[in-house]
């Protein structure tokens, strides 16, 4: 006899940090998921990427056992903010009550552990094309091929500047410090602290014109090296490239809809319902740090939409799914406005702009309860 064919609940289209986390989680409450994992292109550069991960974020990937380890898992003590004209800003975690007010997240480790977990969850089943299922999770990232497949509209403002990353190892050490500096020059350099409490490690995030990237990305590893040890005011002294360097074009965007009907044969997949999560679904400006933060936040709150369906609601029921995108549209609209306009007040190269910010730069830093309700929003947004 011929054996049955499997059947899921879910597809996952994506198996990068969003994609495995919403596997997991969904394999919890006992759902069927098929999880497709592409084949990575030859000759890919090492991955240079790391991120600023909140307390809910940590939350949610210790209930999977997938939070990396402390070498790869930095606490981040303090941050500091400079501005172009001597405005400063700074948090610390002791005077919030908190014991770090985020965690810097190396991506290569945080992906083995999320991998590790998915291959130990009979629930998810690695396959290398998608199959049909009642609901198709898009967790593609930004250049999501199925979101264009279907249609849906993904409304993008390009930001003048593209972003240049990459690691180094520094003279001094980081002292679980984030550093960030706005320049005159409309750039936003940011050092975040890697390799545990005591390393000298940072992964570097630099925000630039884009008309500057080809003469950046032309540099030698020395020349690069000085340039940043200008842009960052010798903060953590004398500085070496301990990776290749790494370039994206930035925007804010976000796909008109969320979810919608799967049409039998569209994108390679029977009929069902469709959904997007993470970068597939929005983007925002990389200089508050919270990208991966809202993308896991979509993860659970999808989870939890399906989790909590009345029993004789499929997965795929668009009246479920709508429910999930309003409430998400409506989480992350506060922290796209605020990186959206953050970027456009520094974005001003004008004096009255330039005195406006710094001396706004240093009245929040002596607001004191607004100040403080900042950060905490900053610590437990989804």
């Amino acid at each position: 006899m011929a054996a049955m064919p499997q059947t899921f609940d879910i597809c996952i289209r994506g198996a990068g940090v969003v994609g495995r986390t919403l596997a997991l989680l969904l394999a919890r409450e006992r759902l069927r998921v098929a999880l497709v994992v592409a084949t990575p292109p030859p000759g890919n550069l090492a991955d240079v990427r790391a991120y600023a991960l909140n307390s809910a974020s940590r939350t949610v990937l210790e209930s999977l056992r997938s939070w990396p380890d402390d070498v790869h898992a930095t606490p981040v003590r303090r941050m500091q903010v400079w501005g172009d004209q001597g405005g400063e800003v700074s948090f610390d975690a002791a005077s919030q009550g908190v014991e770090s007010l985020a965690w810097i997240v190396d991506v290569p480790a945080l992906e083995s552990r999320l991998s590790e977990a998915v291959r130990f969850q009979p629930q998810v089943e690695v396959v290398t094309a998608p199959v049909p299922a009642l609901l198709t999770a898009i967790c593609e990232g930004r250049a999501s091929t199925t979101r264009s497949e279907l249609g849906i509209e993904f409304d993008v403002t390009a930001y003048p500047q593209h972003a240049i990353a990459m690691r180094l190892e520094c003279e001094h050490p980081h002292g679980e410090t984030a550093r960030q500096w706005f320049g005159s020059d409309d750039s936003i350099l940011a050092f975040l602290p890697m390799g545990g409490v005591q390393g000298r490690n940072v992964a570097v995030v630099w925000s630039v014109p884009a008309h500057q990237v080809p003469g950046l990305m032309a540099l030698d590893a020395a020349e690069f090296a000085q340039r940043l040890e200008a842009a960052s005011q010798g903060a953590l002294g004398q500085l070496r490239p301990t990776s290749e360097r790494a370039t994206w074009p930035l925007q804010l965007a976000q796909a008109q809809q969320w979810c919608g009907v799967f049409p039998a044969g569209s994108a390679g997949a029977a009929s069902g319902s469709c959904v997007l999560a993470g970068d597939a679904a929005h983007n925002v400006h990389p200089l508050a740090g919270q990208g991966l933060n809202l993308g896991l936040g979509d993860v659970q709150a999808l989870a939890e939409a399906l989790r909590t369906r009345e029993t004789w609601r499929s997965v795929g029921d668009l009246r479920l799914l709508r429910r999930y995108e309003r409430q998400r549209k409506a989480g992350i609209l506060p922290m796209g406005l605020t990186t959206d306009g953050l970027q456009q007040l520094f974005a001003r190269s004008e004096a009255p702009w330039q005195l406006l910010r710094n001396w706004g730069m240093t009245g929040f830093e002596r607001s004191g309860p607004l100040k403080d309700w900042i950060a905490r929003r900053a610590m437990a947004s989804h």
